[in-house]
Formats: C-alpha cells, sequence, structure tokens
C-alpha cells in the first residue's frame, strides 16, 4: 500500500475538519508573487505557511507551530514571540520541517501536517478567500480564511512587519 500524497492527506483533513476546500493545479512558480499571476489574484491573497520551531531544552523533543502569513507581508519575530510568550523561534532547515510536518518546503499547509502543530494566523487575512500551499508542489488550495482559522483554534494576531 502506498502512502497518501500531500494532497490526498490535505484533502482529508480539510473534509475531517468540515472545511470546504478548493484545490486547483498550476504551472510552477519561481515565486509567490508568479504562483499569484498564475492564479489570477493578488500576492496577500496568498498564505504563507511557515513552520516555525519553539527553542526547547536540550534533549527535549522539538516544538514546532505555523504562523500564517500574507504573501505581501513578512514575519515579525518580535510580535510572534510575544504572541507565543516565548524568547526564541526559528525557522527550521528544510529537512527538519519535513520531518515536522510531512510536506517539503513551499508546499507546507497545517492542513494533513503529519503533526498537528498550534496555529497563529495574522490578522490582515481575516474576512477574505485565501490560497496556501496544498501538500504538493504545482498545487494551491483556497478556503474561506475565517473557516480555516475556526477549523484549528488558531490564534489570530498582528504578527507581521
Amino acid at each position: 500500500m502506498t502512502a497518501p500524497t500531500g494532497r490526498a492527506r490535505v484533502l482529508a483533513d480539510a473534509a475531517a475538519r468540515g472545511l470546504d476546500i478548493e484545490v486547483v493545479e498550476r504551472s510552477a512558480a519561481d515565486s509567490l508573487e508568479q504562483a499569484a499571476v498564475l492564479l489570477d489574484i493578488e500576492a496577500r491573497q496568498i498564505v504563507k505557511s511557515l513552520v516555525v520551531r519553539r527553542h526547547t531544552p536540550e534533549g527535549a523533543p522539538r516544538e514546532y507551530l505555523f504562523a500564517l502569513i500574507p504573501g505581501d507581508r513578512q514575519i515579525s519575530w518580535a510580535k510572534l514571540r510575544a504572541v507565543v510568550g516565548v524568547n526564541k523561534l526559528s525557522l527550521p532547515s528544510p529537512e527538519l520541517a519535513l520531518e515536522a510536518t510531512g510536506f517539503e518546503r513551499g508546499t507546507i499547509t497545517p492542513l494533513g501536517s503529519s503533526t498537528a502543530w498550534p496555529v497563529f494566523a495574522d490578522v490582515s487575512m481575516v474576512g477574505g478567500r485565501i490560497a496556501m500551499g496544498a501538500g504538493e508542489a504545482g498545487y494551491s488550495a483556497f478556503v474561506d480564511a475565517d473557516d480555516l482559522i475556526a477549523a484549528y483554534g488558531a490564534t489570530v494576531a498582528d504578527i507581521t512587519a
């Protein structure tokens, strides 16, 4: 038996959470801006799903979280640290990101992640329909941001610069 594809995991997780998503195939993109053109949307409507490592004591299990950031914005580390209540956060290596989520960078999404890490969503994405990674290169998932936030019990805060 073969393991389900990333896209299949995303669709199964969305269905289990009662989320209405639309997964669309698109040509490969070299940048977020190019992906926005291919999807005929604005860059701000693409939400980057960043897996972020929480620093834990030596020998303790690794802990992560998802930070959902609109494509036209950058993460504010100071704001995110304040909301999470920690002194140190970082982006993991591509190998650790894959280990933490089951997804390669560029396809990462909380939907279908191999581990259900806490989700933090930037307040600027509230109220719109967004596109995000669909667990597999060449695909994007469209979803209502508010429904996604509710399905994950996400913390909504100003976490961008």
